[in-house]
């Protein structure tokens, strides 16, 4: 799961602890990002342990009606036929080391050195891509814990067998890889400096998400459907561009990776799509809620111990690259308002219809805000990321 740009140019709900436009971060390319409120104190001057470098917002919890949570019980068993189908066996899905070098051979060496020389031709603002893209995946505990908070859904003894216990622990299971491969990659690629990509990670799970669910499963299918179709969208254009910088091992890896977030968004849309057929008008303005929020990034709390805008500073060049961008965004959200046949709903509240309308016609004031944007944009400067041993990357 990982996404990175978020507009935040059109009307939004205020937030109790909103940041003063001063200290809301923007991308070189003109692009607002979402944000949290940076502290003025550096971890290491608080006296504890670990305090997470940024703060958010202050939390709306247990949103959802006590009535509602009666509909996701009642989706069991369809949950059972309709999305426990679509995990993977274990013994017929892929595994990290089927792209990898074998340690148990005797070429090992020669693989990890050909892996290397492949590596050399990738240029830096790449690998930051590449490297921002593994932290976030690495982040998977948040994840899991995120979906345990959802009301009516959760795992609530860390082994249910309800459907939706078990579709949580499954799906995170099949994310778990994406991580591991990305990392071995890396760490064999000798391009990157591992010690602070893993503080990055160690960094991140402390400081957790801040996706602003509300512990409602609408809300936080909602939010999936989104992340995994952008992470599909992601890893997709990192395959497409290691295939022309010639590496065809990773175009192949991040292409694989893409398949497994396309069938996920696949499941987490059906779900959408179940709650728009039970309750459309709760799903559209629960819908409604979410964009007019923006969808935070999962990684945006990343930090790696130097940085403090290190989120923004990744998304930038991520965006310049054409991995993610502003656009994609919007791309996404005109997708799901056509996937859920949003706007032929029809016997909405007048809640609803003012829901309908606004996220109906978001996509194309998103685009607009985004090419004006565009067009003031000034190249960004080139700053040193601690990932690739401080070497300057253009934003």
């Amino acid at each position: 799961m990982a996404l990175r740009i978020s507009p935040l140019s059109f009307p939004s709900q205020k937030c109790v602890c909103a940041p003063p436009a001063s200290s809301v971060a923007r991308s070189h390319r003109g692009i607002f990002m979402a944000s949290t409120l940076h502290t003025s104190a550096k971890t290491e001057n608080t006296g504890k342990p670990f305090s997470p470098p940024r703060e958010v917002h202050v939390q709306v919890t247990h949103s959802m009606p006590p009535q509602k949570i009666e509909i996701f019980k009642s989706l069991e068993g369809w949950a059972e036929n309709n999305i426990l189908t679509l995990l993977k066996p274990v013994e017929k899905n892929w595994q990290p080391q089927d792209f990898l070098p074998d340690p148990s051979s005797e070429g090992f060496q020669e693989e990890v050195k050909e892996l290397r020389e492949r590596a050399k031709e990738i240029p830096d603002d790449y690998f930051v891509c590449l490297v921002g893209d593994m932290v976030t995946e690495e982040a998977l505990p948040t994840y899991q814990t995120m979906l345990n908070t959802l009301d009516g859904v959760r795992d609530e003894t860390g082994a249910s067998l309800t459907s939706w216990a078990i579709w949580t622990r499954a799906w995170t299971a099949e994310e778990n890889r994406h991580g591991d491969l990305l990392n071995k990659y890396l760490y064999l690629s000798g391009r990157v400096d591992m010690r602070q990509i893993e503080k990055t990670i160690q960094y991140l799970i402390g400081s957790g998400m801040d996706p602003r669910t509300e512990n409602s499963p609408y809300l936080g299918f909602i939010y999936t459907s989104f992340q995994e179709r952008a992470t599909f969208i992601s890893h997709g254009n990192t395959a497409r561009q290691a295939k022309e910088h010639g590496d065809l091992k990773l175009a192949q890896i991040c292409g694989t990776i893409a398949a497994d977030e396309k069938r996920h968004e696949t499941a987490y849309t059906k779900i959408a799509e179940k709650l728009f057929e039970i309750d459309p008008d709760g799903t559209v303005l629960a819908f409604a809620d979410m964009m007019r929020k923006k969808i935070s990034m999962p990684a945006h709390l990343m930090y790696d111990g130097r940085d403090d805008n290190l989120f923004e500073h990744f998304s930038a060049v991520a965006q310049r690259l054409g991995v993610y961008t502003a656009r994609d965004y919007a791309d996404i959200l005109e997708f799901l308002v056509g996937r859920w046949n949003v706007e032929s709903i029809t016997g909405l509240s007048g809640e609803g219809k003012k829901a309908q309308d606004f996220v109906c016609t978001l996509a194309p004031r998103i685009r607009r805000l985004e090419e004006r944007a565009q067009a003031r944009a000034k190249q960004g400067p080139a700053i040193p990321f601690s990932w690739i041993y401080d070497r300057k990357v253009q934003l």
